[in-house]
C-alpha cells in the first residue's frame, strides 16, 4: 500500500501551510483591490475591466488542468509538485508587479477615449492572463500535495487548518495593508507599483519555502494508464467529487461578489472609504479566530455541517447588510463584519480538508492517484464561477449608471447594495443546499480506506 504518514510533523504542516500566506495575498489582493484599482485609478470602464478578468479567469480555467495533468505524471528527485512551485514563483514575483503597473506612468493621453480604452482592456487582459497562468503554476500542484501528505481523515482537517491559518494571514494582510501601503505615497500610482512589487515578493518567498521545508512521498508513483481525457471524463464521474465542487463554486461565486463590492459600498454608500481599512481587518481576523474553532466542531459534528453552517452565516449577515447597513452606518457594519467573519472561518478550511475524502474514492474507484487533475477541475470549477461573478458585477454596474469617483445615482447605489446583499446571499443559500447531498461521512470514509487496503493488497498479492 502507498501509505503516507497518519500523523505530519510540525515542520510539515508549517511548511505546507506558509505558501498558502503568498496564495491568499494574491486571492486577497485580486479580490478586494483589483477591480477598483482599475476602474478607479487606472481608468478602465467598469465593464470592461469585468469583461478582462473574466476572459483572463476562463483562460485560467482552462489551463490548470493541463498543468494538473503534467503534474501528475511529473518524475523528478523533487516528487511530483515541488518542482512547478520552483519554476512559477518568481515570474509570479515579477508578473504581479506589471499588474500594479499603471500605464499612466509611462504614457499620457485622455485614458477616457475609446483608443485608450481600448490599450487599457488588452493591456489588462493580457498581464491578469500571464497572472493567472503563474499562479496557477504554483498553486495547481501545492493543492495536490494534501493528500499526498497524510490519508488520515482528521489529520487532513488538521493539515488545512494549519494552510488556513496562514491563509487567514494572508488574507488579513492583503485586506489591512493592501490600501494604507498605497496610501504611504503621495502619488496613487507609486503605491500601486508598490503594493504589487512587495506583495509579489511575498507570493514568491513563501512559495520557496514549501518547497524548501516539504518531502514528498517518494513512494507514490505518477499516474500513467489515462490520456488527458479519460482522465478528466473519469473525474466528473466521481459523484461525491462533482458535489463538493459545485458547492464550492457557489461558494466562492459568492466570496468573489462580497469581496469585489466591499469597497464600493464603504465608498459610495457609506461615504467612508477609510473605513475599509478597518473593517476587512475585522471580517479577517474573525475569520482566523473561528478556523479552531471550525476544526474542532468538524470532529464533533463533522466536516459537512459546519461548512454549510458558516455558508448560512454568510448568508444571513448579507440580508441583514441589505435592509440595515446603509441605515445604520460604519459602526453597525463593523459589527456586521465580525458576524460574517465568523461564517468565513467556518468555510476557510473545510472544503479542501473534504475533497481529498472525495479523491480516495476515485483511487478506490479507478487504482490510480490523480490528484492533480481533481485540483485542476476544482480550480477550473470556481475560476469559472469567479469569472462569471466578476463579469456580471462589472456590466451591472455600469447599466446602473456607475461612473468613477463620483457621486452615485440611486440606481447605482441599489446595485450596489445587492452585490452586498440578496445577490451573494442566495449563491451561500445554494451552495449549502448542493452539500446537503454529500455522501462521505466518516465512517464511509474508513470503509473506503478498508476497500483501499484489500485492494492493494490483492495488487501485492498478484
Amino acid at each position: 500500500m502507498e501509505n503516507t504518514p497518519s500523523k505530519l510533523s510540525l515542520k510539515t504542516k508549517l511548511g505546507f501551510g506558509v505558501c498558502d500566506l503568498g496564495g491568499n495575498l494574491f486571492f486577497t489582493v485580486t479580490a478586494f483591490v483589483l477591480m477598483n484599482y482599475l476602474t478607479d485609478t487606472v481608468g478602465l470602464a467598469a465593464g470592461l475591466a469585468g469583461t478582462a478578468l473574466m476572459i483572463g479567469r476562463i483562460w485560467d480555467a482552462f489551463y490548470d488542468p493541463i498543468i494538473g495533468f503534467i503534474s501528475d505524471r511529473t518524475k523528478s528527485t523533487m516528487g511530483r509538485r515541488r518542482p512547478f512551485l520552483l519554476a512559477g514563483s518568481i515570474p509570479l514575483f515579477i508578473i504581479m508587479a506589471l499588474m500594479f503597473l499603471n500605464p499612466a506612468m509611462f504614457m499620457g493621453g485622455d485614458w477616457q477615449s475609446a483608443a485608450n480604452q481600448t490599450f487599457l482592456f488588452v493591456w489588462t487582459l493580457t498581464i491578469y492572463i500571464l497572472l493567472c497562468t503563474a499562479y496557477s503554476t504554483v498553486n495547481i500542484p501545492y493543492n495536490s500535495m494534501v493528500p499526498e501528505l497524510t490519508q488520515d481523515f482528521h489529520e487532513r482537517t488538521n493539515l488545512n487548518g494549519f494552510r488556513f491559518g496562514f491563509a487567514a494571514i494572508g488574507t488579513l494582510l492583503g485586506a489591512g495593508l493592501a490600501l494604507p501601503l498605497v496610501g504611504m505615497f503621495a502619488d496613487k500610482n507609486i503605491g500601486f507599483a508598490a503594493l504589487g512589487a512587495i506583495f509579489g515578493g511575498a507570493m514568491m518567498i513563501t512559495a520557496l519555502l514549501t518547497v524548501i521545508a516539504i518531502r514528498e512521498p517518494a513512494r507514490l508513483r505518477p499516474a500513467e494508464s489515462m490520456g488527458i481525457l479519460k482522465t478528466y471524463r473519469s473525474v466528473f464521474n466521481n459523484k461525491p467529487y462533482l458535489l463538493i465542487l459545485l458547492t464550492y463554486v457557489f461558494h466562492i461565486m459568492g466570496i468573489t461578489i462580497l469581496s469585489g463590492i466591499a469597497i464600493y459600498y464603504f465608498k459610495y454608500i457609506l461615504n467612508d472609504v477609510e473605513a475599509t481599512n478597518i473593517a476587512l481587518p475585522i471580517l479577517i481576523i474573525t475569520a482566523l479566530a473561528m478556523i479552531p474553532v471550525s476544526v474542532i466542531l468538524s470532529k464533533k459534528i463533522g466536516k459537512k455541517l459546519v461548512y454549510a453552517i458558516g455558508l448560512l452565516i454568510k448568508a444571513v449577515a448579507l440580508i441583514i447588510i441589505f435592509f440595515l447597513g446603509h441605515v445604520y452606518g460604519t459602526n453597525f457594519m463593523f459589527g456586521m463584519m465580525l458576524f460574517t467573519g465568523i461564517g468565513f472561518g467556518f468555510t476557510y478550511a473545510l472544503p479542501f480538508a473534504i475533497v481529498p475524502d472525495a479523491i480516495e474514492y476515485d483511487y478506490l474507484q479507478t487504482g490510480e492517484r490523480r490528484e492533480g487533475a481533481f485540483y485542476s477541475i476544482w480550480t477550473w470549477g470556481f475560476k469559472i464561477g469567479q469569472a462569471l461573478a466578476i463579469f456580471v458585477m462589472g456590466w451591472i454596474l455600469s447599466f446602473s449608471g456607475y461612473i468613477e469617483n463620483a457621486v452615485q445615482t440611486p440606481s447605482a447605489q441599489y446595485g450596489i447594495r445587492l452585490f452586498l446583499g440578496p445577490i451573494p446571499a442566495a449563491i451561500f443559500v445554494a451552495g449549502a443546499l448542493v452539500l446537503y447531498f454529500y455522501p462521505i461521512n466518516e465512517e464511509r470514509y474508513r470503509d473506503i480506506l478498508r476497500q483501499i487496503k484489500d485492494m492493494e493488497d490483492k495488487k501485492q498479492t498478484n
